[in-house]
């Protein structure tokens, strides 16, 4: 299944939801309904009033009884889609997670992060920040967030303790397929809904408690009594109601999120191609006592964002479990598995030690080569040669969004060692990465990397200016490819910036692009990945106006694709300076290969002229184009393929170019490899 494929099931997942819980709102209505139709029949028996004569059918209290009951689902569920909106951190923290520091010496935790750098750099996605659960010895993780701006991996303790590498590689690309298809969104609902629905069970059960605990008095006098009985049955009537209601949609919240599973599992196949790496961590989790199952009481309001079941589902068979059983997902993957779980040496009394302790972590290595392969870094690794163009078919480049390929993972781990320790360490922390960024920007030409230094000191202060000095001799022997990837290395560290902060860091970035007057494919493709991901991340929760028409989009699909063709012809928008008439004919080539994967406007689509494509009207042409329909996405970026490749080459400029409104329109692109 690819991106645009897997995008389309989660939206129909999600229209389903819709209808479903709909359903289970209008269940709990009728219910709601006829409790209440009760309590006045009993109300009025009671005293036997002569001219009360009871119906069941009452359009009146079914009309109140509709509106209170559709009042308190939507303000909870708004209420928890409030507290989720914040992003995937404030999912992590709420169970008790930790960031790990990125400058962690402790070996488990480097290895932790370097597996999660690899695969957001294989798949074009930010690096998302990463959690431990400190109390949890279980093994467990789960993928947070709203997008790939905001997302967050969170792991167990006892995950990042128990497996080796390949099984926490396996862990991490299950997750990083909740990440790509969408799944983290439709987590949230689900649990926002859910909590809705609970809510009206919650009011019911808080009027009973009260009553218990004295603070609900019947009064004295005639009638006082019958006032607390009949406060006792509405409070009654709420839970059995609420829980009903509840019960209903936890089996759809479960139901969805097994299908989910499977579909995780085996893009985690497909990512690593190592089928032993995930089967590994199954069979661990069936192999020790404590399994998946986690301590938190929180375990039950998100237990379908986890890797596996973190809770106890003996309700009806298993039908609350989030998760199919272990064995279905091992042979889902390994037909032969011969049905043994991991056998642990001895046990473990994890109040007291550690699993690495008592030695079930792997061999103990001398500490130079420990710390060396934590870090990941050989002691040198020459840079990769630069790619100044490749041969890439235009289905393969759509065909790897929102993927991952086993190619992919070692060009990013490859990709990574290049990179200076000092710069990694730096893009990792808040205080440097700013200056990481600042360091991408600075030309190595002497007049102009001088202004830009003497502009940084004068707008982000000398300590800033000081650490890019420091870092400048690091990044001559940055190889080119290596550039974005650090960049992407670098927004986990920037989100954590005030929001002050960002707006200082944006202007100084901007300053200088524009100190040399001119705006390389580079500098925009960094500036546009790196603003759009921030700005994602401070406002999660809100969507664009959805455009499902091409018509509705042709002039800003004109001004993209126009872009890409001067970009190939080597006259882009940055060189315009009168002589573009010799390369328009090869433009226009590659502009019609382009319009010709969209039959229904291409005779609307006309090649504008260099100023009228250049990165203002760009960047003014992928804003609308956010809120563009996935179809409408998948076809012009199709189109953006057939255009860069239309000499079956892609120059770098090209692929930079490709690649950032790729990820300005929500579709994470990897780096373009030949090999592939």
């Amino acid at each position: 299944m690819d991106f645009f494929e897997a995008q389309e099931h989660a939206r129909k997942r999600t229209t389903r939801l819709v209808v479903l819980f709909g359903l289970a709102v209008l269940g709990t209505i009728l219910l709601s309904y006829l409790a209440a139709m009760f309590l006045l029949h009993w109300a009025h028996a009671r005293p036997a009033t002569a001219d009360y004569e009871f119906q069941w059918i009452d359009p009146s209290v079914l009309l109140a009884v509709a509106a209170g009951t559709l009042t308190v689902v939507g303000f909870a569920s708004l209420y928890k889609w409030s507290q989720f909106r914040g992003g995937g951190a404030v999912v992590a923290e709420g169970v008790g997670g930790r960031q790990v520091d990125a400058r962690t010496t402790d070996l488990n935790e480097r290895r932790l992060l370097n597996v999660v750098e690899e695969m957001a750099i294989a798949s074009g996605v930010p690096v998302p920040a990463v959690y431990v659960l400190d109390d949890e010895p279980s093994l467990n993780a789960f993928a947070a967030g709203l997008t790939t701006s905001d997302a967050v991996v969170a792991v167990t303790r006892g995950t990042v303790e128990k497996l080796n590498r390949d099984e926490l590689q396996g862990v991490i690309a299950h997750e990083f397929s909740h990440i790509l298809n969408g799944d983290m969104r439709l987590n949230v609902k689900l649990a926002a809904t859910v909590f809705g629905i609970l809510v009206i069970g919650l009011i019911g059960r808080g009027i009973l408690r009260g009553f218990a605990r004295g603070r609900v008095s019947g009064g004295r006098g005639r009638g006082g009594g019958g006032g607390v009985l009949v406060i006792i049955a509405i409070g009654l009537a709420l839970m059995i109601v609420g829980y009903v209601g509840y019960f209903f949609g936890r089996l759809i919240q479960a139901a969805v999120s097994r299908q989910r599973e499977f579909l995780a599992d085996a893009s985690s196949v497909q990512f690593t191609r190592n089928p032993g790496g995930i089967v590994g961590a199954l069979r661990k989790i069936g192999g020790y006592a404590l399994g998946s199952h986690l301590a938190t009481d929180k375990a039950t309001e998100i237990g379908h964002f986890f890797f596996a079941q973190g809770f106890d589902s003996m309700l009806l068979d298993g039908l609350w479990a989030t998760h199919p059983p272990l064995d279905l997902r091992i042979r889902a993957i390994d037909p032969q598995w011969d049905g043994r779980y991991y056998q642990p040496d001895e046990v473990v009394d994890v109040r007291k030690e550690s699993f690495q302790s008592v030695g079930y972590g792997p061999p103990p290595l001398p500490p130079e080569v420990a710390v060396q392969r934590a870090y990941n870094t050989p002691a040198s690794v020459p840079p990769p040669s630069p790619r100044h163009a490749i041969g890439l078919a235009p289905a393969v480049v759509m065909a790897q969004i929102g993927s991952i390929t086993p190619q992919h993972v070692a060009h990013a781990r490859d990709v990574l060692d290049a990179i200076p320790v000092r710069l990694r360490d730096a893009a990792r922390v808040p205080r440097e990465a700013p200056a990481v960024v600042y360091g991408l920007l600075i030309e190595q030409r002497d007049a102009v990397g001088e202004k830009q230094t003497a502009l940084l000191e004068s707008r982000a202060g000398g300590e800033a200016a000081g650490l890019v000095r420091e870092l400048l001799p690091h990044f001559a022997r940055l190889a080119i490819d290596a550039k974005l990837p650090l960049a992407q290395l670098a927004l986990s560290a920037l989100r954590q910036l005030p929001p002050t902060g960002l707006s200082a860091f944006a202007a100084t970035c901007q300053a200088l692009i524009e100190a040399d007057r001119q705006l390389s494919y580079f500098e925009y493709a960094l500036q546009k990945v790196l603003l759009r991901h921030l700005t994602v991340a401070g406002a999660p929760a809100v969507a664009p106006t959805q455009i499902y028409s091409f018509n509705a989009v042709v002039d800003e699909i004109a001004v993209l694709l126009s872009a890409l063709a001067w970009a190939g012809a080597m006259q882009g928008p940055e060189q315009a300076d009168g002589t573009v008439e010799a390369d328009r004919q090869a433009a226009e080539a590659a502009f019609r290969n382009g319009t010709s994967q969209i039959k229904l406007i291409e005779t609307k689509l006309s090649l504008l002229n260099p100023e009228a494509c250049a990165f203002a009207p760009v960047d003014a042409s992928l804003d609308k184009l956010t809120g563009a329909s996935f179809p409408i996405k998948q076809r012009l970026l199709l189109a953006c393929a057939h255009t860069v490749s239309h000499d079956n080459q892609i120059h770098a400029k090209e692929g930079e170019l490709l690649r950032a409104f790729a990820d300005s329109l929500g579709c994470p692109m990897p780096p373009l490899l030949g090999e592939l």
